[in-house]
């Protein structure tokens, strides 16, 4: 929409151009973060429409303020650093702005997870990111940050029917379709199927669950799906249930770990010695995985991109709250399909985290 001048705004560039408000932005003010092709079809783009600063609301902009809290798990640290890791790349982008981005952790999903929603509630965040858990623990909480004017922003999954302003995370759904594919390629005579997921109360993996099921059904009605084990953000309790499922008669032939926490099953699945026997199909991308991979004992990872969902997030969240947009807008990003033969394209950008010690902490 043209402003009252008759030029148009940094929306309407966006819009015109189909690329994000932060985009614009970022061509405009000549930052880092984007091509020089990007930033010439931005150029060309605003000046073909019209565009004139609005020097009154970068004034604002620059005695502007905000707040931001951050509350994510510790583990898994190679989902969630590489996700914070975002969010700061997305922080230090910003020019002519002040924010105050504090970081807050909890334990694990689903442990300390309210609590530290409900402890960033007295710092009274103009805006907060956080993933959301069980929703049913959830939805009140976020109802009651909204009221009392922090905007919301959920990152890694959703909660759609709140007052959460906004929401980035993979296509759960495609995610889970797209492994129920693989395992449909790989094993075309009958055979047992198993999902390892989080709490289904959690929307991401319930919808991970609901693509794998849907797609299981239509694409390889000869492989019957076992009831989904839940409860994976628990090291120890994943592990004992691969020991207890692979040891079981009718043990299955193929695995989708739908989480991120993926080493303890593996770890018990090696111990077996049924890891490449196995068909695999993971999710992430991180160190001890890599190697697995190269030897083709995993069939393929399914890459959330936590990076760009915590830049994306923050991004969105400071549209928002500097009114560049109202609306709720729901990003949900394809996830990439690692193999082996494009293994190298990804395996450069992981970052080292410390998942040998949350296996030693768990004592697995």
């Amino acid at each position: 929409m043209l402003d009252g001048a008759g030029n148009a705004g940094i929306k309407d560039i966006a819009k015109a151009l189909k690329v994000s408000i932060g985009t614009v932005d970022r061509a405009l003010h000549r930052r880092a973060g984007i091509s020089e092709a990007t930033k010439a079809r931005v150029l060309q783009m605003a000046d073909q429409l019209g565009y004139k600063p609005n020097l009154a609301a970068q004034a604002l902009k620059l005695n502007r303020r905000l707040s931001i809290g951050v509350v994510l798990p510790k583990h898994i640290s190679h989902f969630f650093d590489p996700l914070r890791a975002g969010i700061r790349a997305a922080a230090n982008n910003l020019v002519g702005m002040q924010i105050n981005l504090e970081f807050h952790e909890y334990p694990r999903i689903g442990s300390g997870d309210a609590e530290a929603i409900e402890s960033a509630l007295r710092q009274r965040y103009d805006g907060m990111i956080f993933l959301p858990g069980d929703t049913r623990k959830f939805d009140p909480l976020i109802r009651k940050l909204s009221r009392s004017g922090t905007a919301m922003m959920c990152v890694g999954s959703d909660a759609p029917n709140t007052e959460r302003v906004g929401s980035v995370a993979v296509h759960a759904y495609i995610s889970g379709a797209v492994a129920a594919e693989l395992l449909a390629h790989k094993l075309t005579h009958r055979a047992n199927v198993a999902v390892f997921s989080g709490e289904l109360f959690t929307l991401d993996h319930a919808e991970k669950l609901r693509g794998f099921a849907a797609t299981l059904a239509v694409q390889a009605p000869h492989l019957t799906l076992l009831p989904a084990l839940e409860s994976h953000e628990r090291p120890r309790d994943a592990y004992r249930q691969a020991m207890a499922l692979m040891q079981d008669e009718g043990c299955p032939e193929g695995l989708y770990i739908s989480t991120a926490n993926s080493m303890p099953v593996l770890k018990a699945l090696e111990e077996l010695d049924l890891l490449g026997k196995t068909q695999v199909v993971t999710t992430d991308l991180f160190q001890q995985l890599i190697p697995l991979l190269e030897v083709g004992k995993i069939v393929a990872t399914m890459y959330q991109r936590p990076y760009t969902q915590g830049k994306i997030a923050f991004e969105n969240l400071v549209a928002y709250l500097m009114k560049e947009t109202t609306s709720h807008t729901a990003v949900r990003l394809p996830p990439h399909v690692v193999f082996r033969s494009n293994l190298p394209l990804f395996s450069s950008h992981v970052l080292d985290t410390d998942d040998e010690l949350e296996m030693e902490a768990y004592d697995i």
